[in-house]
C-alpha cells in the first residue's frame, strides 16, 4: 500500500509518501502562493527518488481545511484528480488535526483573519474540543487555562513562535482512525465563517 499525504490548507505545503507501516518521505516547507506549482512537481520527485511511478500509488489522504480558501481546493482538487485518474480511495481529513503532536493533548491553530482563529484541541484521533472559529482573545484564554496542552500552528499572528512540526507524520498516524470518501468528487473543502 503506498499513501500520498497533501496539504495546503496553509502557508506550509506539505507532500508525503507512505506505506502502510511507515512515512518513507516527505517534504513541508512555506511555499505560500505558490502551492499549486510545486505540489505536482513535489510528489513526482519523492516518487522518483523511491523509483516508483504515479500509476503505483493506492490511496490519497488530504487535509480539507479549515485554512486558505484557494490553499484548501489545491490539495483538495490534486487529491480528486489522484484518485479518480487511478481509481484509488480518498481519505479526507481536518487540516487542524494534522497539526497535532502525537498523542499529546493539542491546541491546534490556524489564522482565520480579523481577530479570529481557526481551533480546535485533539489528543491522538480523539477529539476534545471540535473545529471552530474562535476569537483570538477567546483562544489566548484556552492556552492559558491548559498550560499542559502543546499549541501548533503557525503562530506569529497570535505574538507566539510557529510550531507546525510534521503535518505528513501526524497524518501517517491517523491512517488507522481515517473514513474513505464514499465519492471522491462529493468531498468537501471546510470552509468555516465566525
Amino acid at each position: 500500500m503506498l499513501y500520498v499525504i497533501l496539504d495546503s490548507s496553509a502557508t506550509y505545503l506539505t507532500v508525503g509518501l507512505a506505506d502502510s507501516d511507515h512515512l518513507i518521505d516527505y517534504v513541508s516547507y512555506p511555499a505560500w502562493q505558490c502551492q499549486s506549482e510545486k505540489m505536482i512537481p513535489e510528489l513526482k520527485t519523492l516518487l522518483e527518488n523511491i523509483h516508483l511511478s504515479q500509476k503505483e500509488i493506492s490511496a490519497v489522504i488530504v487535509g480539507i481545511g479549515p485554512g486558505s480558501y484557494t490553499g484548501i481546493r489545491i490539495a483538495l482538487t490534486t487529491a480528486k484528480i489522484l484518485s479518480l485518474s487511478l481509481n484509488i480511495p480518498l481519505y479526507p481529513v481536518s487540516s487542524l488535526q494534522i497539526l497535532k503532536e502525537g498523542d499529546k493533548p493539542t491546541i491546534c491553530l490556524m489564522n482565520a483573519r480579523s481577530g479570529r482563529s481557526y481551533f480546535a484541541v485533539y489528543q491522538g484521533h480523539k477529539v476534545i474540543e471540535p473545529d471552530q472559529t474562535m476569537t483570538n482573545d477567546k483562544v489566548k484564554e484556552y492556552i492559558s487555562a491548559h498550560p499542559d496542552y502543546i499549541v501548533k500552528g503557525e503562530l506569529e499572528y497570535l505574538e507566539m513562535n510557529d510550531n507546525v512540526g510534521s503535518i505528513a507524520r501526524e497524518a501517517f498516524s491517523l491512517i488507522p482512525y481515517l473514513e474513505k470518501a464514499d465519492e471522491p468528487l462529493a468531498v468537501k473543502p471546510i470552509y468555516m465563517k465566525g
